[in-house]
Parts: structure tokens; sequence; C-alpha cells
């Protein structure tokens, strides 16, 4: 049996409260400052992961450190926990370990925790990137629009996993936008991209400017709190979310029926898996960063897949192949703990549709 361990933390004070009742009654600093006296934990065994060629096992271990300790705590004690976390992971017989959620955004996204622990470690970024692509182009697909004459905007652009979705999508796009905060970064990747496949991209730092315009939006930003609102999106817009916690704020869903928002990165896992763990999701799905670490289970490829911040198309391309050997696919659309069904979608596109026939630019403030 191929053994692995998939990294996750809290991402805030309620998460820890969902699993300590007591935990409800207490100040949040509280609740922090004995989250940093804890040691790793088990948090749950997954089961049943099984493909044509292979079948894996493992464990979902917990860094006892909120979101906000994660990134606001002293970099060195994060990335200690962090390796402390990988260390139990080891002991317990696994032979590779996924990094979730922000374990993989502190430091030198993996490549320290690599160095410290005997097992290789991956961060899942190159299948989320998959994924996130595959589920942009159907979402896109669906609500009338194509890519390839599309005003796309890729949000958080510079980052490891936003550049090589820009530049898959440059690939397509004729209308490109990248967003960013570090103008010199971005220029460097539009002259890359540039160099790739020929496409001039449109670089700015102006978010909401970008989002008026946008058709399609792929955001994958490390910010802790939403950046993108209701009132930046135009009606008909497709958001693909791909960052944790959410770029987009949750009055987007509540107040816009005329915009379609997507989760980035859900897929369906092969084999009757049991995760033993409630996050979300409905049976056998799971986000694209804990499948990447099971592919590479199931294929008995024992190696840092995907590690630090030089992603590559050729990565991508190459576990979006894995993955379709073992049978994971994108698990259909959901949106804020929901799913989205067909009807849903088609009465978005309906809404967009009557609201842009009668050139309504209502604010949604």
């Amino acid at each position: 049996m191929d053994r692995f361990a998939f990294m996750i933390h809290p991402m805030g004070v309620e998460d820890v409260a969902r699993k300590f009742k007591f935990a409800k009654r207490l100040p949040s600093s509280w609740v922090e400052a004995a989250l940093r006296l804890l040691p790793p934990q088990t948090a749950s065994e997954i089961t049943g992961v099984r493909s044509d060629h292979g079948e894996a096992a493992g464990w979902f271990i917990a860094c006892p450190l909120t979101t906000r300790q994660i990134m606001g705590l002293d970099p060195d004690y994060v990335l200690r926990k962090v390796i402390r976390t990988g260390k139990k992971a080891e002991k317990m017989g696994a032979k590779i370990l996924g990094l979730g959620a922000f374990t993989k955004v502190v430091g030198d996204a993996g490549v320290t925790v690599a160095k410290a622990l005997d097992i290789p470690v991956t961060t899942g970024n190159s299948y989320t990137i998959a994924t996130a692509i595959q589920g942009t182009r159907e979402a896109a697909r669906l609500m009338g629009h194509d890519l390839a004459e599309a005003e796309i905007v890729v949000v958080g652009a510079v980052g490891a996993i936003g550049s090589v979705c820009a530049r898959i999508l440059a690939r397509e796009a004729k209308h490109l936008t990248l967003v960013g905060r570090n103008q010199q970064k971005l220029e460097l990747l539009a002259d890359a991209i540039m160099s790739d496949c020929g496409l001039a991209v449109r670089v700015t730092s102006d978010l909401p400017g970008a989002l008026r315009r946008a058709d399609v939006i792929v955001t994958v930003t490390s910010a802790v709190d939403a950046i993108i609102e209701p009132e930046h999106l135009k009606p008909g817009a497709v958001v693909c979310d791909v960052a944790r916690p959410r770029d987009v704020s949750r009055r987007v869903v509540e107040v816009r029926d005329d915009v379609l928002v997507v989760e980035g990165g859900v897929v369906e896992v092969p084999g009757e898996v049991d995760f033993n763990f409630n996050f979300g999701f409905p049976p056998r799905m799971a986000y694209a960063c804990m499948a990447e670490t099971m592919i590479l289970a199931l294929e008995k490829r024992y190696e840092s897949f995907t590690l630090g911040r030089d992603l590559t198309v050729r990565q991508v391309e190459e576990i979006s192949a894995l993955a379709a050997k073992h049978g994971f696919k994108l698990a259909g659309f959901r949106s804020f703990e929901r799913a989205i069904t067909p009807e849903d979608v088609t009465r978005i596109a309906q809404n967009a549709k009557r609201r842009l026939d009668k050139g309504m630019t209502a604010h949604y403030n």
C-alpha cells in the first residue's frame, strides 16, 4: 500500500470551534494562544483511493496554526511548526507529503521543508493550475464566452500559480490583462508571454478597473481577506477563484445573480475514498492540491514534484496526464460550499443577458 500525508491547518478559529465545541465560548486570542502550544495532530485517516493502476491511503495531518498566525507570526517559528508537522507524517509512514493551504506559502514554498524531511514534498500547485484552467474554460463556455475573444484577467499574476495560469491562457486569448502589485514583475511576465506566444498583454495594479472590463477572471492571490466585491464585476462575468482563503467576497454570490463564481481546483477522486473529515465537499471530492499528492502516490512517483515558486507549463501538462491515467477528473462546479447545477448556470446566464440587453450598469454597494 502506497502511503501519503497531506498537511492542513485551521483557516480561522471558527474551524477550531467546529472540532472543539468549547472554543466557541473563548476569545479568539485565547484559542490562537492555545494552538501555539499544541503539537501536530492527526486529523483523519484517508482510505480507498484506488485506480486501475494502483491503490493508496494516507492521513490528513494538522499543523495547529490559523491562517492569520501563519501569515503574521515570525516566519522561522512558523516554518519550524510546519517541519515538525511533516516529521509526524514521516514517523507515521507516509512516503510523500503534500502541503495544503498556507503551509505551502510560508518561507520558500516548501523548499526548506523538503530539505528538513526524509520524504519528498509537493505543494500540489501544478494540478491546482490544471483544474483551474479546465474549470475556467468550461465555465466560460457555459456562460457564452469564447476565450479567444473574451477579455480575460488574471489577478495575482506574478505569483507561482498566477504566472503559469497566465502563460497557459495566453495561448488561446487575444485580450489578456495581468493584475498585481509589483509593476516590474508584471512587465517581466508580459515580456515572457510575448516571447512564448507573441501575445501583447496589458499589465496593471488597478484591480477594480481591470475587473470591470473582464469577461473571464482567474484570481489567485495570497490575500487574507476578500478583494473582489459585487460592484467590481460586470453582468455575465465568470470568476474562477483559486485562492484560499477566497479572493471573492461572499457578498458577490449573495447580491449578484448575473455572475458565475466557481472554485478552482475541485476534483473527484477515484475509488471508494473516505476522507473521514468534513471540509465542506460531498463524498469523493477534494481540492486539486490534495489530489496531486494522491496521484503521485498512486504513480509511485516519490519525488518533490511541485516545489518552490518556479512552476512550469510542462509540470502542469505532466500532472494532467497522470490525473487522467488514474481517473481523477473535474468535479463539476462549486461555489461557497454548494454545488452549482446546470440550471443555476442557465439562470445566471439569462439574468446577465437581460441586464446587458437593457444596458444596466447598476452599482452593488
